[in-house]
């Protein structure tokens, strides 16, 4: 009885590694043959216009409205996933979401990952009150400024091109998003901000003339979508549809409605009109 026990269960054991081995094999194929059902984007829930919570408590904004008209050209279900910016790799690397799509610097970061081409122009800037003596970047000496943490802004200020402007701040103070540095900012807690450009102007746009923009911009750049490394396959597919969705004016009318008319540079970057 015994016997006919271990034997059963070593039968049932085969079974069961044979159909993991089939299975495995099968998503393979499946992942492969770039079957997808879902759209799974990471993206800052604090970075408006081009990812946030609106007042409804919908995600939405730039980005991820261009990111749901890509889904619905595939037929895929768009996935919002919020992340902590600084973990941002992780989130990739582990397959937790398919791409980083959220203002996000292709500049110095183009070993790192596989980009779509450019689609914002970008720069940073510093915002402060418009009450404020600060006129030029220099004025900042001595004073106090926030930026967020792991941003392009910060990557700006850390460059070897600023470091004496940085080190001539009293402090330098990084926040894990930009919501939480204007509240210091209208508060008196810090002296100024540095950003890119678009949210900036976002910020100003619905902060009543409480704040202003220094003139000269701290450093420029462009935003690209970001994939894992080696994901050719995916981006080329998403990279496609940006491309159908700019030709149709989709991509004019979402700019319009962020206020990102002036930043968009899809056609000045695209290697070759879209089928």
């Amino acid at each position: 009885m015994n016997m006919k026990k271990l034997t059963a269960g070593l039968l049932c054991a085969a079974a069961l590694l044979s159909g993991c081995a089939a299975g495995n094999d099968s998503g393979k194929a499946d992942a492969d043959a770039g079957d997808k059902d879902t759209f799974t984007v990471g993206f800052d829930a604090e970075f408006p216009p081009y990812g946030y919570k609106d007042e409804n408590g919908e995600y939405t904004g730039f980005d991820l409205e261009l990111a749901q008209a890509v889904a619905d050209m595939e037929g895929w279900e768009l996935v919002k996933q919020p992340i902590d910016w600084d973990a941002k790799d992780m989130e990739l690397s582990s397959g937790t979401i398919d791409c980083i799509w959220n203002g996000f610097t292709m500049d110095g970061r183009e070993d790192q990952y596989t980009f779509s081409t450019p689609y914002i122009d970008n720069s940073q800037v510093f915002v402060v009150p418009a009450d404020s003596d600060v006129k030029t970047a220099e004025d900042l000496a001595g004073k106090n400024v926030g930026v967020q943490k792991d941003s392009s802004a910060l990557a700006a200020l850390e460059s070897e091109d600023n470091q004496a402007l940085t080190d001539s701040f009293a402090n330098l103070t990084q926040y894990g998003d930009y919501n939480t540095a204007f509240m210091d900012l209208e508060s008196g807690g810090i002296d100024a901000v540095a950003l890119d450009v678009g949210v900036a102007d976002y910020q100003l746009s619905n902060r009543a003339g409480a704040f202003r923009k220094l003139e000269k911009p701290l450093s420029s750049e462009v935003y690209a979508i970001g994939f894992l490394k080696g994901n050719d396959e995916l981006k080329d597919k998403v990279q496609a549809d940006v491309y159908k969705l700019y030709d149709d004016g989709t991509v004019s009318k979402l700019a319009d409605k962020y206020g990102l008319t002036d930043f968009i540079v899809v056609d000045q970057y695209r290697a070759d009109k879209a089928d």
